[in-house]
Order: C-alpha cells, then sequence, then structure tokens
C-alpha cells in the first residue's frame, strides 16, 4: 500500500520511542512528524553490514555477527523498523534501492520479508491439485444426483390427516410384511382335499365376485372373503356338496368384520337358492371361527394396495386397472404361491406397463414394496395371461364386473402383451 507521512496510523496509547515512557499531555502526532524523518533518507545514511534477503547478517570471513539484536531474526514490521532506525540496525538491501519517488514508499503491516522469487513447496503443490480434483469430482457427483432418481415422501401431504398414522405408517408396514406369512395358504394344500379340487375352487370365487358386486360391499370384504376360504379348506377337507357353504359362510364372516351394514343371513340363503337353511349357515360358522381360531385379522392382498398405489402416485385408471387385475389373481389357484405383498406390487407393476409401457416401476415403489422389477415380472406375465384370457370361457365374473361403467370399463384395456417378449436374463 502506497501512503504519504501523513495518513500513518498512530496507536492510541502512544509511548516514547528511545525512553518507553508516556507522552503525558503533549500533542504526540505533531512530535513524531517533527522528528520523523523519510524512510528514504535514512535508507541513504545507512552503510554497514551485507544482510540477506531475510534481513539477517551474513557471514562475512566465517563469522556472525553475535551481538546483532533480537529484532534481526524476527520479521520486519513497520514497529520493528522504527526501533531498528532508532539503534542504528540496518536494513536489508531491499530497503536500499531507491524508489520513484522520495514522497512515495511502501510500508510493511506485520508481513514478514520472503523471497518473491521462491516456488511454493512441492507437498503444497500436490495438496493444492488434490483439492482441485476433488472439487471436481465433487461437483460430478453433485450433477449425477441432481438427475438421479430419489425416493419421494408419499406420507408428507397427509401429515396434518389423523386417519392416515403418518407417524406410525411405516411401522406398521413393516409389522404386516412379517405377518403376511402367517396368514399365507400353501398352494398345497388342494393335495389334502378329496372331494374338491382346483377347478371348483375358481368357480366358488368367480361367483363370490359376483355376489359381492350385487351386494355392492367394500373392496376389503372380497379379499378377506377369499383369504378365510382358502386358510379353512388349508385345515379342514370339506365335501363338495358343502363348499358353497363355506364361501358364503365366508362371506358373512368377512362383512362383520369389515362392513358397517352386514347382509343378513336369510339374504345370503335366498342367493343360494336356499340349498342350505339357516340353521346350517350358522353351524358352518361357528365351526369355521374355531378352525380358525377367530384369527380374523391378517394382512391380505388389499392392505399392500393400498399402499403401493400411493406409492405409484396412482390416478383413477391405474387403479382401477389395478384391481381389476389382482382381482383376477384371486380367481386362479397358481396365484397362492405368491405373498401378498408380492401380488399387489405385481398387479401394480402390470397395470403400469399395460397403461404407459415399460419403465413405470420408480425408485420410490421400489422402496415401499421391497421388489424390484426383475423380480415382478415373471408374476407379471402370469397376470397378463389371465387379463387376455378374461373374457373368454365360463368364468368371467371379474371382467364382466369391471366392463361397467361404474369401473369405467377398466376390462377394455389392451393387455400388455409385450412383457411376453422382455429377455429375463
Amino acid at each position: 500500500m502506497v501512503i504519504s507521512d501523513e495518513n500513518i496510523h498512530v496507536p492510541t496509547e502512544p509511548r516514547n520511542i528511545q525512553g518507553g515512557g508516556e507522552m503525558g499531555g503533549r500533542k504526540f502526532g505533531a512530535e513524531i512528524r517533527a522528528n520523523r524523518r523519510a524512510l528514504g533518507v535514512i535508507n541513504q545514511n545507512l552503510g554497514g553490514a551485507n544482510l540477506n534477503k531475510r534481513g539477517l547478517p551474513t557471514e562475512t570471513n566465517g563469522i556472525c555477527d553475535k551481538n546483532a539484536p533480537v529484532q534481526a531474526h524476527r520479521p520486519i514490521t513497520r514497529k520493528y523498523a522504527s526501533q531498528m532506525v532508532v539503534s542504528g540496525q540496518d536494513y536489508p538491501e531491499e530497503a536500499k534501492k531507491p524508489r520513484t519517488s522520495q514522497n512515495e514508499f511502501f510500508v510493511w503491516e506485520d508481513v514478514p520479508l520472503t523471497d518473491v522469487d521462491d516456488h511454493m513447496p512441492m507437498s503444497l503443490e500436490l495438496q493444492s491439485e488434490f483439492e482441485v480434483t476433488e472439487r471436481n469430482q465433487m461437483k460430478e457427483v453433485e450433477m449425477e444426483d441432481i438427475f438421479e432418481e430419489t425416493v419421494m415422501d408419499i406420507d408428507g401431504g397427509d401429515s396434518k390427516n389423523p386417519l392416515a398414522v403418518v407417524e406410525y405408517v411405516e411401522d406398521l408396514y413393516i409389522y404386516y410384511k412379517k405377518m403376511e406369512s402367517s396368514g399365507h395358504v400353501s398352494p398345497g394344500y388342494m393335495a389334502q382335499q378329496n372331494d374338491i379340487n382346483e377347478r371348483m375352487r375358481a368357480i366358488l370365487i368367480d361367483w363370490l365376485v359376483e355376489v359381492h358386486h350385487k351386494f355392492e360391499l367394500r373392496e376389503e370384504t372380497l379379499f378377506l372373503t377369499v383369504n378365510l376360504i382358502d386358510r379353512f379348506l388349508a385345515k379342514q377337507p370339506i365335501v363338495r356338496k358343502k363348499l358353497q357353504l363355506v364361501g358364503l359362510v365366508a362371506m358373512l364372516l368377512a362383512c362383520k368384520y369389515e362392513e358397517v351394514y352386514v347382509p343378513v343371513v336369510d339374504d345370503l340363503v335366498f342367493i343360494a337358492d336356499k340349498a342350505y337353511t339357516r340353521k346350517e349357515v350358522l353351524e358352518m360358522e361357528r365351526f369355521m371361527l374355531n378352525t380358525l381360531q377367530f384369527n380374523m385379522s391378517v394382512p391380505t392382498s388389499y392392505v399392500f394396495m393400498r399402499r403401493f398405489l400411493k406409492a405409484a402416485q396412482s390416478d383413477k385408471k391405474l387403479e382401477l386397472l389395478s384391481f381389476f387385475l389382482i382381482e383376477l389373481c384371486l380367481v386362479e389357484y397358481e396365484m397362492l404361491k405368491y405373498p401378498p405383498s408380492f401380488l399387489a406390487a405385481s398387479a401394480i407393476y402390470t397395470a403400469q406397463s399395460t397403461l404407459y409401457g415399460v419403465g413405470q416401476w420408480s425408485k420410490t415403489c421400489e422402496w415401499h414394496t421391497g421388489y424390484s422389477e426383475d423380480e415382478l415380472l415373471e408374476c407379471s406375465r402370469l397376470i397378463v395371461g389371465f387379463h387376455q384370457n378374461a373374457a373368454t370361457g365360463k368364468l368371467t365374473g371379474v371382467h364382466t364386473k369391471y366392463n361397467t361403467s361404474k369401473y369405467e370399463c377398466a376390462a377394455k384395456y389392451e393387455p400388455a402383451r409385450f412383457l411376453l417378449q422382455i429377455n429375463t436374463q
């Protein structure tokens, strides 16, 4: 910084340079200006020792001046420069070089003299290069994170809805995942049935879908009904003529568990064309409850469907098509080999592929379902096959239900046949 003699900073508590005592009431600034000489003039009158660039006496004839003051080993600052002028200490040779003007000179504000020609140490150069490289890599990672898909918070919008139980909804579904095996039935249970088979089961459930639709029952009632049927048949052999009665009683129990208004027993007897009496219905109800040990609270596919559809940010079309596909799976006995959560995820993935094509299974869906797209592909192909044959044959109850305006004719969508062509390797 180039300054003049008048604007040099004066300390707030001045001391006498020679004696070190206080100046009393005298004007310190005026006395200093009178006694101070220009630095360029002082430099011209100085001579003597040959100093190196750091202001240290050089060895002359191998001997170093031991009487040199301690200030010679310190960085030359403005304070030390004034002391050296008073004591007669020589300045470095750089200070002897003439300036462009005697009224302008540099003041060294507490900055040590260094060799400007010295290069940066190699360790610092390597460190600087490493820092630059690291910063560039961090920028690249940040740019990748911008385009990388992230998992969305699907519960943030329901924070003020007490029915959404946002505080512990994740814990609920972790528990459902652990407990779904308790309500899951082995696909080999039909082997212990002597008088019924898989085809009879499919006919029963297809008929119950029509009954469920006629009574305008809740969606979860149908899923619990099918679950009660399979769990009961897995533990108790039944004769063929009682199979329809098992289905009616299972729906009655599911209605008592899920519905607000439960169909009366006489209505169920009427639907069965009076093949069973009221007494038989009540006896079978008692028998089923004891066989199942009154365990009605099991996580069905419906429980997972609602959560997974929320993760998929579904609209009405995707929701209806997903339920159409999973109800087709309820009829098929072979789909019992999949856990309820896996079946729900596969139905939603197939519905997404049907409406939008491939590549719709997001990181959010994968996070909340726990299943990747590759894991779902095999089950999804089976669902596509059920979709292709939904309107053919005798078991058309699900297709008829979802071919109405109430369900926006979701059954009319073209099946995602391209999934059958995807190579799983």
